[in-house]
Parts: C-alpha cells; sequence; structure tokens
C-alpha cells in the first residue's frame, strides 16, 4: 500500500503508513512504558536515525477532543523513544520540527495493548553476536572505535570492549552462548588475544572460575605495569624496543601487562649496568649489575668512617645554615614562598646537604679494594651497595690481623678433640696432676651444658632480657659480619642437651623447664591455623611471656671443641651476668658431676676455693676416689662452681666525667660490633648481607 500524507489520514483508514511532521506527533497517554527512556538509549537512537535513517515505523492514532472531532495532532502508540530521538536531532539543528516522519497508522487495535506487545513480545540480541557483529563491521568495512561508536550512539570505550570482546575465541563465544561462562568470565579471558591461550586457559579451569584467576592464569607470564622492572624501565622505553604492552579494558589494569618478560629483564639489565658504570667511576674496582640482590656474595662488607670537616667546611656550612633559617622564617613550605626564595633556598639546601655528606667516607684503600652492587628496588629505583670486598683482596682492603682465637688451624683442634676423649677415659696419671692442666673437653662440654640449661631457665622468667638478648642476636646477624655473635639461636633451633651432658634431661631443672613448655602448650590451640588469633587474643604481659618462652628455648651457650665461637660465648657471658645467674641453685659438684672427672689438683682447688686451704691440705694425700668422696661432701652447701659454670661480676660503671664525654656520637653495644682490642677488628667493618 502506498504511503499518504498526513492530510489523508484525517478520514478514519487503520493500516496505512503516512507520513506525520515531527512537530504534529505527542507521546500517548496509554503508553505501557511508565518508566521514561535513559539519557543514553535516546543518545543511541538519535545516533543510528542520523547515521542509517528511521528504520521502524511509529505507531500513531489520530488524537481527538471530547466530542470526537481532530485535532490534526496524533499519539504515539509505539515508538515514543524514537520520537524523542527525533526531536533531540531537531534540538541540536540536524533537522527541523517540520520533518516527515514515516508513520503506521492504527486506530483498529487497542493502543495501550500494541505498546505492550511491542516491549513484552520481543527476544532480545545474545550479546555473544552484537560483539561479533562490532568485530565484522571493524574488520570488514574498515572502521574504528570512533566511527562505530558515532553510528550506535556509544562512548569508543564501550566500542573497544565490544571490539576486544567479539575477538575472543569463537570456541569461547559458543560456551558464552550456551551459558558455560558468564560476561564477567569472558571479559577476564579478554585481556588478550591470544586464541590458543584463552583456550588453553580454560581447559585448565576448575570448579573455581572465578574472573579474577582468570586474569591471573592468561597474564601469568606476563609483567604488570607496577612491577618494579617496568616501572624502571618505562612503558615508553620497552614500547619502543619492540614489546607490547597488554591493556585491560574491563578493570583496572594499572598501566597493562608487558608481554615480553624476557625483554623487560633484558632492558632493566641494561639500565642497570649504565648505573654501574657511573658507580665505578667513583674510584670502586668494581660494581655488579643485578636485578635481584645477590644474598649469596658471601662477601665482608664496610661502611663508611666518620671524618671531620675542615674549617674551611665547617664555616661554609655556618654560614649557609643561618642562611638558609634566614630564608625559610615565616613559610611552612616551598609553596608559599616567591619563585625566587624557594629556588635560592633549594641551592642552599643542596650545598648543605654536600657538605654534611663529606661527614663519612670510605677508606681509600677500601674503595681500591672493593665495589658495589647495583640492584633494583622494590618500588622501581636504584639502589646501591656499596663496601663490598672479595674474599682474594680482603687483605689488601683491611690489614688488621686475624683474631689468633680464630686463626686456630682446623687441624690443631681435631688433635686436641681426640687427646680430651682419650684422657676422659685413661686413668689420670700422678705426673699429670700439675694444677695447670686443663679440664677434658667432655667435662666442659658436660658442665656448658648444665650452664646453658639454667641460661634457658633463667631467661625464661626474664621476658624484659629475652627481649634484649633477642634484639642483640637478630641485629648481630643481620648488620655485623658476626653471624655466631649472639647465644640465641634465633632460625629458631632448639639443640637437645642430653647428647652433651648424661642425665641432663632428668634433672628438675629440666623438668622445669618441661613445665614450663607444656603450661604453653596446653593453652595452644590444635590447629595451626589459630595460632595467629590466639596470639593476637593475649594480653600484653602474656604475650611477652610467651616472647620469653620461645627465646630462652634457642639459647646455646655450648662449649664444643670442634665449635669456637668466643664472641658467642662472650655474649652468654653477658648475658647471664645480665640475668644474675646462679647456677648454684641447680647443680653441685658431685663424683658424677665432676670431681670424679678431673684431675686430685683440680679437687684441690675446688676444696681450697669452696672451703679453704686447711680443708684441701687433709685430703690432699688420698687415693683419687677417696679424695672425690671427700671432696663432695666439703662442697656441698658451699655454692662453690667451677670456671665454666660461673656467671661474670657486672663490669664496673666508667667514671661519671668519662661517661660525659664519651656519650655523643657513640654507638651502644647493640648498635656496633665489637672493638675490644681481643678482637682485633675495626669498628666499622660490619657484615655481609
Amino acid at each position: 500500500m502506498n504511503a499518504v500524507t498526513e492530510t489523508a489520514a484525517a478520514e478514519p483508514v487503520s493500516g496505512i503508513e503516512i507520513f506525520v511532521p515531527l512537530a504534529k506527533l505527542k507521546k500517548s497517554p496509554r503508553n505501557a512504558r511508565k518508566v521514561p527512556h535513559g539519557e543514553a538509549a535516546i543518545e543511541a537512537l538519535a545516533a543510528s536515525i542520523q547515521h542509517k535513517g528511521l528504520i521502524q515505523n511509529l505507531v500513531i492514532e489520530p488524537e481527538a477532543k471530547e466530542d470526537g472531532t481532530p485535532t490534526g495532532y496524533y499519539l504515539v502508540t509505539a515508538g515514543e523513544g524514537r520520537r524523542l530521538a527525533m526531536l533531540l536531532r531537531a534540538k541540536r539543528k540536524q533537522i527541523k520540527k517540520s520533518e516527515p516522519v514515516r508513520c503506521w497508522l492504527d486506530t483498529a487495535n487497542d493502543p495501550a495493548e500494541i505498546s505492550l506487545d511491542e516491549n513484552v513480545t520481543r527476544t532480545p540480541m545474545h550479546p555473544a553476536d552484537q560483539f561479533e557483529r562490532f568485530a565484522e563491521l571493524s574488520n570488514d568495512k574498515g572502521w574504528g572505535a570512533q566511527e562505530i561508536g558515532a553510528r550506535f550512539g556509544v562512548s569508543a570505550g564501550v566500542v573497544k570492549q565490544r571490539l576486544r570482546l567479539g575477538a575472543v575465541s569463537p570456541k569461547l563465544l559458543q560456551v558464552y552462548r550456551e551459558d558455560g561462562l558468564t560476561l564477567d568470565q569472558l571479559m577476564a579471558f579478554a585481556i588478550t588475544e591470544d586464541h590458543a591461550r584463552q583456550e588453553q586457559v580454560f581447559e585448565g579451569l576448575h570448579h573455581n572460575r572465578e574472573p579474577w584467576i582468570i586474569r591471573r592464569d592468561m597474564t601469568a607470564a606476563n609483567v604488570p605495569a607496577d612491577d618494579r622492572r617496568a616501572v624502571f624501565v618505562g612503558a615508553d622505553a620497552y614500547i619502543e624496543a619492540g614489546g607490547n604492552i597488554i591493556r585491560d579494558l574491563f578493570s583496572e589494569d594499572r598501566g597493562g601487562f608487558f608481554e615480553d618478560a624476557g625483554l623487560l629483564d633484558l632492558l632493566a639489565a641494561e639500565k642497570l649496568r649504565e648505573v654501574a658504570e657511573q658507580v665505578q667511576a667513583e674510584g670502586w674496582k668494581w660494581a655488579e649489575a643485578h636485578i635481584d640482590y645477590p644474598h649469596a656474595h658471601g662477601m665482608r662488607r664496610f661502611y663508611p668512617q666518620t671524618i671531620a670537616l675542615t674549617d674551611e667546611d665547617e664555616a661554609r656550612l655556618e654560614t649557609l645554615s643561618t642562611e638558609h633559617d634566614g630564608l625559610a622564617e615565616g613559610y611552612s613550605s616551598y609553596d608559599e614562598m616567591p619563585e625566587g626564595v624557594a629556588t635560592k633556598l633549594e641551592e642552599v639546601s643542596d650545598e648543605i646537604d654536600a657538605i654534611s655528606a663529606k661527614r663519612h667516607a670510605y677508606d681509600p684503600n677500601v674503595v681500591a679494594h672493593g665495589g658495589a652492587f647495583v640492584v633494583l628496588h622494590h618500588d622501581g629505583t636504584v639502589r646501591i651497595e656499596r663496601g663490598f670486598v672479595r674474599p682474594e683482596d680482603e687483605v689488601l682492603a683491611d690489614p688488621q690481623p686475624e683474631d689468633e682465637a680464630e686463626a686456630i688451624d682446623r687441624e690443631t683442634v681435631e688433635d686436641e678433640q681426640a687427646e680430651g676423649d682419650d684422657e676422659d677415659m685413661q686413668e689420670i696419671e700422678e705426673e699429670d696432676e700439675e694444677l695447670g692442666k686443663p679440664i677434658s673437653d667432655s667435662l666442659t662440654r658436660d658442665l656448658s651444658a648444665h650452664r646453658t640449661l639454667a641460661l634457658r631457665v633463667a631467661l625464661g622468667e626474664r621476658a624484659d632480657l629475652a627481649l634484649i638478648a633477642l634484639t642483640h642476636t637478630l641485629t648481630a646477624q643481620l648488620f655485623y659480619s658476626y653471624a655466631e655473635a649472639g647465644c640465641l639461636e634465633v632460625r629458631p633451633t632448639v639443640t637437645p642437651l642430653g647428647s652433651h651432658a648424661d642425665g641432663i634431661e632428668d634433672t628438675p631443672l629440666a623438668a622445669k623447664a618441661n613445665e614450663a613448655r607444656e603450661a604453653w602448650a596446653e593453652r595452644m590451640p590444635r590447629d595451626v591455623a589459630d595460632l595467629w588469633g590466639f596470639i593476637v587474643g593475649l594480653d600484653d604481659e602474656k604475650r611477652v611471656a610467651l616472647l620469653a618462652h620461645c627465646a630462652s628455648r634457642t639459647v646455646n651457650a655450648l662449649r664444643l671443641p670442634w665449635d669456637r665461637k668466643p664472641r658467642t660465648l662472650q655474649t652468654a657471658d653477658r648475658l647471664a651476668t645480665a640475668l644474675a645467674l646462679d647456677v648454684a641453685k641447680d647443680w653441685t659438684p658431685t663424683m658424677d658431676s665432676y670431681l670424679g672427672r678431673v684431675t686430685k689438683a683440680h679437687i684441690v682447688e675446688a676444696v681450697t676455693e669452696g672451703v679453704s686451704e686447711d680443708a684441701a691440705r687433709r685430703i690432699a694425700d688420698m687415693k683419687k676416689p677417696d679424695m672425690a668422696q671427700a671432696a663432695e661432701q666439703l662442697l656441698a652447701g658451699t655454692g662453690w662452681l667451677p670456671a665454666v659454670l660461673r656467671t661474670p661480676k657486672p663490669e664496673q660503671p666508667a667514671p661519671a666525667e668519662a661517661e660525659d664525654a664519651g656519650a655523643v656520637g657513640q654507638p651502644s653495644e647493640a648498635e656496633a660490633p665489637d672493638t675490644e682490642a681481643e678482637d682485633g677488628e675495626v669498628s666499622y667493618a660490619v657484615a655481609a648481607e
């Protein structure tokens, strides 16, 4: 049937196509849609009509007055959204309000039913079909996101998302059509356009198909843009070198993912080597570039020494400080300052920093024979660690003599060990009974085991000192070259003492230690997963008490002939002094524990010290077994201890004047390595990290 003009529409004719001026169209009061169209929908319709014209007619009926007289206007039964889109185009001056609109005149059907039918009796296109059609427009017609977006009234960003979804593997799109994947899961697969990778990850999925898991698996071989290597190299340099950055269009990707991890590592290593060349130009013998810090380098490290400034630098520094204070007076930040003042203040600050840096410098000998590591910090900045000396260069870098106690030949130690064991197994000859003869190594181990156990119990009862001991041990391992400087084996390692002293596990002291452990064990949750909550739920006092107990179990003050560790034993002495350790409360000299395992001269010495010289003289001529039994009775209750078990007396405090003079700028014992003469080490030679 041919279309007719609006004038013919006044006749009560139904089922014909007519053209009605836009200005003569009104919204029907019987439209089933009460919630209005959204702005985005109207924008999309307007764009579609602009590029493709009106694809679908509006359905209308004549408007009439109460007496049935036509008003000359028409009510839009179906197509209100299209009418609003046309009005939007008219508002934008794209068309006039007199623009003829193609309509279908229907007076035979109920307008309300027609409106309802249009909105109900329809099946929306599956999103996968839409994605593929968008991809076809891009591939077949060469339209970009802007062009496609303009023709469908959506943003270029939305078009890019749909194009990316349309580029997903056809296999996965079919799974999506069959409701085997959600849209969020499909978007996770769309992070890359590699169909093989998409299908591989899909096949590897199990019951857990969370989008974040899919994204993680899809980018497992890629590097996120916030990775330290990516931050250090930069996106521009990476792309210039031929790298590709994967963008996630459906979530916050924080810069995307660098697809070629190997290329990124290469670029990062090259850039670090450039920095290493600059560092080596400072005079170092070598400078190595590494992305990760080489923890296993095994080198000794030296730190800068404090150097006094020259009189000229001191004077200049004082002048600059005065000038700095004058410029900054009255301002709380650089933003408040005039540009000229801020610039001048920055220059003054830079010069102050440059002069202050002269207060610390590496020994020229260390620089000449040492080197530096240039590594990548966690935030993508360069980390320069100077002062490392290779083992073959240590003598040249540090000519200080090695500690004599640490220079004992291994073969000599082994010989001494064998001799000590043989001596303990044989009857001690009369001619070997000189007072100066040392006690056997096996007995030394035995006694030190008892002392270790006593230290454990005592430390477990002093939480405050446990904290100090723990801090000292950790600091010694982390900052200084003496990994054995602490007597707390904080790995944690609990060294069994039964193999070093027979019967020690059956002593009252051992029972006390076990009781403390069992008391805590009974309170611990059965599942280790609940341990964190248990510890958090303790009050401060109980939590510290638990730390003290755990720390106390790691104490190791054993004296072993094959394990010479003077600094560890020195620390154990200091710990015993701080704890006011009294081993005599739990240990007494008996035939089995001491007297039957030493020479007659040692027995006489013990009675002399513990009782009196007269008592020692009375037993001096006895046979060894009789002497040991008599000494056990004489020493009972005296509190006498062999030297291995004794607690050193507290050091006398220095005079007040000396303390005041040395208080400024001197590190505490916990902050600095031992500098006593017997150690033979320079104070600034500290740990290889």
